[in-house]
Parts: structure tokens; C-alpha cells; sequence
């Protein structure tokens, strides 16, 4: 049974993004911070806190992003509240990006589209984010299961680790990696849907790496796609630093804060007054919130 159409994953991004702002909360339950938040080293632990998060982002924040690494370490069962939590959270209203990182070729990368883009999995996520360093043409099958699904990705290309720029600021005569990955991730926007207010396929730019676009020559505007940007908060990247660094690109940034925020449970109360506490210092308070 098919799917019915929806709008393409920029579209409702851009929805999303009008109503409630630019805040995407992480959703990353390592052991360090169970133990912290006094919850068990478990799948029930993993559980709780999945759902403490949600509830603290339903109505304030347009977007979640479970690190999905945290939940594999648990195994089956670990897997099965990612499922559990992805459901939550869809029906608290949020979109999920599944911050995967999934990168192959032919057919495994079609595979991996399908368990995390197609509406009838499990896994199901509004957008998934990639790694193109096997070539963006590998991305390929992604790109079309997420364009037949009206689901997104998130291209890795200016990353906020260090090691990154040894990659992705590579290059000859005058183009980079990365520039070269964003160019092409606007060229598959302009192939779809190119009168959408936001790309369905985005970028991931580190809030602390976003000023090497600058200083590149690399574009992040054209075909206007969203713009993941890690960093923000406990990595060091402050709200006037990011207005700065991504410029005439601003209102396509999706800002994540996971540490940050987290850190400030366990209770539901607690980790609400930091998202608002963030929002507020972002600038981009709707005056949505409930």
C-alpha cells in the first residue's frame, strides 16, 4: 500500500521552522548521561529518557534528532525504543531527523534510504542524515527514495570536527570537497522542487566551522538548503557567533543542541526552561510556544 503524497521535507521544514523556530533538539542518551539523570544503563533507561526529551520539545521546538549510534549500542532492544520513540515523537507534532550518518553505494545505500526514509518503516524519520565521501553520486539512491517519500537528507560537508577539514577543505584548483558537495546538493534541489522555500536535501555545517564557507567561496544559499548546524552551546559556538558565521544564510539554519540542553535534566520541567532559556537566546522565540 502506498504512502499517500506528501509535501516535500523542505516544505514542511519551512512550516515547521515558521512556527515554532529554529531550535532541533538532540536526543542523545549516552551512558554518561543515563547515569546522571539517575535512570538505569538500559533499554528502559534509553526509554524514560527518549520521552522525557520528547515531552520537554512537544509545542516549543520544530525539530528532534536521535542520535541513533546511542540506541544501537543497546542492541535489539535498544533499537526497538528507537522505534517506540520515534513514533512519541511524530505524535507530539515534531519531525525527526535520524542523525545515522548512513554512506554506501547501489544497493546497500538504498537500503539504508528505505529503513529510515519510507513512511511504513519502523525506523521511519522525516530526513537522514549522510556522509558523501564516497563520492556524492553514491548518495544517489537516497536522494530519490527521500524525493519519492517527501523525506530529506542531510549532506555531511563542513563538519565541526577538527579531523574534517583535512577532507573536506581538500581540493585543487580553487574547489574543495566541500564545496563541491554543496554545489551538488544544490543541483539536486533545483532538480526537485525548486520552488521550495527550503531544499529538501541539506547540509550539515558545524556552528563553529560554518565561517570556512565564507572564506572558501563556498555558497550555502543557492537552492537555499537547510543548513544542520551541531555546536551550539556546550561545543562552544554562541548565538552571535552563528549569526555572524552563516550570514545571508541565517534563516536556513536549523541549530542543534543536544549537550546543552540535556545536561539539564533529568525532569521534564527542568530540560523545557533550558529549550526556552535557548530559544530566547537564539533570537527566534514565535511566540508559538505554549
Amino acid at each position: 500500500m502506498n504512502e499517500p503524497e506528501r509535501p516535500s521535507f523542505g516544505r514542511r521544514l519551512q512550516q515547521a521552522i515558521a512556527e515554532k523556530g529554529q531550535l532541533c533538539v538532540g536526543i542523545d542518551p549516552h551512558p554518561g548521561m543515563l547515569t546522571s539523570w539517575g535512570l538505569s544503563d538500559d533499554a528502559a533507561g534509553l526509554r524514560e529518557f527518549g520521552s522525557r526529551v520528547i515531552a520537554a520539545c512537544a509545542g516549543r521546538v520544530a525539530v528532534v534528532k536521535p542520535q541513533v549510534a546511542f540506541f544501537e549500542a543497546y542492541g535489539p532492544a535498544g533499537m526497538q525504543v528507537l522505534a517506540e520513540l520515534t513514533a512519541e515523537a511524530r505524535a507530539a507534532g515534531l519531525l525527526i531527523i535520524a542523525d545515522a550518518k548512513r554512506g554506501d553505494i547501489g544497493s546497500t545505500m538504498a537500503a539504508y534510504a528505505q529503513a529510515w526514509l519510507n513512511p511504513q518503516s519502523e525506523f521511519a524519520a522525516d530526513a537522514l542524515t549522510v556522509s558523501p565521501f564516497l563520492g556524492f553520486g553514491s548518495l544517489q539512491p537516497a536522494v530519490e527514495t527521500a524525493q519519492r517519500f517527501g523525506a530529506g537528507l542531510f549532506v555531511l560537508a563542513l563538519t565541526s570536527n577538527p579531523e574534517g577539514q583535512q577532507v573536506q577543505l581538500a581540493g585543487a584548483g580553487g574547489q574543495t570537497v566541500a564545496g563541491d558537495i554543496v554545489a551538488q546538493t544544490a543541483a539536486a534541489n533545483q532538480a526537485h522542487d525548486p520552488d521550495a522555500p527550503l531544499g529538501s536535501i541539506g547540509l550539515v555545517v558545524g556552528a563553529t566551522t560554518a565561517h570556512l564557507a565564507q572564506s572558501h567561496a563556498i555558497d550555502l544559499e543557492f537552492s537555499r538548503p537547510p543548513l544542520l548546524a551541531p555546536g551550539y552551546g556546550a561545543q562552544g559556538a554562541s548565538a552571535e557567533q552563528l549569526r555572524r558565521s552563516f550570514g545571508a544564510a541565517w534563516d536556513q539554519v536549523l541549530v542543534n543542541s543536544s549537550r546543552g540542553i540535556l545536561q539539564r535534566g533529568p525532569h521534564v520541567a527542568e530540560l523545557t526552561a533550558a529549550i526556552e532559556e535557548s530559544v530566547a537566546d537564539l533570537g527566534l522565540n514565535t511566540g508559538n510556544n505554549p
